[in-house]
């Protein structure tokens, strides 16, 4: 059997695991990191077209997430969130999902790796494309659950529909993804 000739497009950005959802937090993205560096360590990136994730543009989120609800994420901030005890409720935001600095760069830097790598298959550019960072199935279309804030899956499921008639989504998370 010839060896396989996929063209495998892989996004990450060292940022992601700055990210910090605080210290009681089983989310944990510098996670992320650890598992670039294996990438490295095993020289598997000499088998992808490593790419860094431009950082998504709130009116794509928007194509899934109500726009008041994005806005609101790109302006909350910990040392502001005390002010808006309404609107963190009424978002889900709080134990599960909290506000720390750089949520919101956080959520464009994964969303647009899960995007980009969507645009990539479309247009036959990648035939695997793999972001560890995104797959945050869990946020709803008007608030965060989950740990997850914007749904970047659902953002790739719609790129990809653009292209193709039908899309498998295919969860081996063990719990639903209930966003999706």
């Amino acid at each position: 059997m010839a060896p396989s000739k996929d063209r495998i497009s892989y996004f990450y950005d060292s940022d992601v695991g700055t990210s910090y959802y605080g210290n009681n937090h089983p989310m944990k993205p510098h996670r992320l990191a650890m598992t670039h560096h294996l990438v490295l360590s095993y020289d598997l990136h000499k088998h992808l077209e490593v790419y860094r994730p431009r950082r998504s543009y709130p009116v794509e989120m928007a194509t899934f997430h109500a726009e008041d609800y994005v806005d609101f994420l790109s302006k909350i901030t910990p040392d502001t969130q005390h002010e808006h005890a309404t609107s963190m409720q009424k978002y889900n935001l709080g134990e599960d999902c909290p506000i720390f600095d750089g949520l919101f760069d956080f959520c464009k830097l994964y969303t647009g790796g899960s995007i980009d790598g969507a645009v990539r298959l479309n247009h036959g550019l990648s035939d695997i494309a793999i972001n560890w960072s995104g797959g945050l199935h869990h946020a709803k279309k008007s608030e965060a659950s989950g740990f997850c804030y914007i749904n970047d899956l659902v953002l790739a499921i719609l790129e990809l529909l653009k292209h193709h008639a039908r899309v498998v989504y295919i969860d081996i998370d063990i719990h639903h993804g209930d966003g999706v």
